[in-house]
């Protein structure tokens, strides 16, 4: 019964995950930080892409 449960919380996350990587991909400050890239990211995945974005966004806002 355990490996159900952490098989269904690993779904869920999965889930959750998309959800926020495509709101993510959505929003202004995403689609503003692409296109300020130009080419240079175009070629990697949305999952690529967002995980960048939210690197760079997190060690501009650590300085």
């Amino acid at each position: 019964m355990g490996n159900i449960h952490i098989e269904s919380q690993s779904s869920g996350n999965t889930e959750i995950w998309n959800s926020l990587k495509n709101a993510i991909a959505a929003s202004s400050g995403f689609q503003r930080w692409l296109l300020e890239r130009g080419l240079q990211y175009q070629t990697q995945s949305l999952e690529q892409q967002v995980q960048r974005y939210l690197r760079e966004t997190l060690e501009n806002l650590a300085y």
